[in-house]
């Protein structure tokens, strides 16, 4: 576990697991910058809600963002009470839904004492996989939700793992990454020699996976690449310097989501800059100097990124400048971005879901899922967008012309 685990909301670090909730509940006694009011616009995208559900009780207190998974028609959840279901994605329908108990020594223990998932869901063919803040990986049938295996790791799970090549990746609070054999969950490596800074923010990046190698995300403002099949270093390049008098001015961490396309990967890092890194040797193509602690969105030709202020900005993909900049959403917390189609998505930090024209950052659209925060990446299939609030509620949207 990390030695101090924090969550970064609105440009300050707020010690133990906090929630937007309780940090807003407080916002003059901690001279913190209140969200900008909304205002009206004409919008130029319809917008239409396909259905509603509400899958456990999300991610609550935690401070993870929890985002749903699609594969296959399907819509999978899991929520810190420890409800994990499979919906159908089409209609909002529950397909199966269950909770698997924590494990003390070889005992299951159901009832009150079940898992708390915070990493995940991950669906990989016929393969669910989700991790909890006990330190488990769990892995389902995802057709079924039968259970087919489950394997201990050093820490909390608290971003989604990876799959490929019949290797599963988690990345634990404390820094390290496993590789578990997808078959049976047995340990094939383990990555373990970052040192977790004394302050650091709450969460983790989730790793991600091309061509055989493991990209992640880590507290210390590196980017590391891993080959998949034994774990063994291929580059670290550092994004984040974390510099500073103070440990709150070192902040560096590599928490948001990572990109990798085109053989390039791109990533942000907190009190640091965006990096677009040649995959095969970790050297930058282009930086932008910017503070993000939550990841980037790609485009076909444009990367999205929310700075620390909650600004939103369209980086061009091949250079790095700026293409435009929207401040009408300044303070509003928003969640990871999503491309759509000639937009990108977000949610905030009271239920609103905005969609921004990518040619000028204009908004286009506006709905409201419910009261509650939306931290997670808004997951796009197509015409049809998944919003998860911090409450478990999810929202599909569909975009029309």
């Amino acid at each position: 576990m990390k030695r101090l685990l924090t969550l970064l909301l609105l440009a300050t670090v707020v010690t133990g697991c906090a929630t937007i909730k309780n940090v807003f509940n407080d916002v003059k006694k901690e001279n913190i910058q209140p969200p900008t009011p909304l205002t009206q616009f004409t919008p130029t995208l319809n917008v239409q809600q396909v259905w509603s559900d509400r899958v456990g009780k999300g991610a609550r207190t935690s401070g993870i963002r929890l985002a749903p998974a699609y594969a296959d028609g399907k819509l999978y959840a899991a929520g810190v009470d420890g409800t994990i279901e499979a919906l159908d994605a089409a209609t909002g329908r529950t397909l199966w839904s269950k909770h698997i108990g924590q494990r003390h020594g070889w005992i299951l223990h159901h009832g009150k004492n079940s898992q708390r998932w915070t990493g995940g869901p991950t669906v990989d063919g016929s393969l669910l996989v989700v991790g909890s803040l006990e330190g488990e990986v769990q892995a389902l049938d995802a057709g079924s939700g039968a259970e087919r295996w489950h394997a201990q790791v050093s820490s909390e799970v608290v971003a989604p793992p990876a799959i490929a090549d019949g290797v599963v990746v988690a990345r634990t609070n404390d820094g390290r990454i496993y590789g578990l054999d997808a078959t049976d969950g047995s340990r094939k490596w383990v990555y373990d020699r970052v040192t977790v800074p004394v302050l650091s923010l709450r969460g983790s990046a989730a790793p991600r996976i091309a061509n055989g190698v493991v990209y992640a995300g880590q507290d210390n403002g590196k980017v590391v690449a891993l080959r998949l099949a034994d774990g063994a270093t291929v580059w670290e390049q550092t994004v984040s310097a974390g510099e500073g008098r103070t440990e709150l001015e070192r902040l560096q961490d590599v928490d948001g989501t990572l990109t990798v396309a085109d053989g390039i990967v791109y990533a942000a890092g907190y009190h640091g800059q965006v990096a677009a890194l040649i995959a095969q040797s970790g050297r930058p193509l282009w930086t932008h100097a910017m503070s993000s602690y939550t990841g980037v969105a790609l485009a076909a030709t444009q990367l999205y990124v929310i700075d620390a202020d909650s600004d939103v900005w369209a980086l061009d993909l091949r250079t790095g400048a700026s293409d435009w900049k929207q401040e009408a959403l300044k303070y509003r917390w928003l969640s990871e971005a999503a491309a759509q189609d000639d937009y990108v998505v977000v949610g905030d930090l009271e239920g609103y879901i905005h969609w921004l024209a990518s040619a000028d950052g204009k908004l286009a659209a506006r709905v409201r899922l419910s009261k509650h925060a939306i931290q997670a990446a808004p997951v796009v299939v197509g015409d049809t967008v998944y919003v998860e609030d911090v409450d478990g509620k999810i929202g599909a949207y569909r975009i029309g012309k």
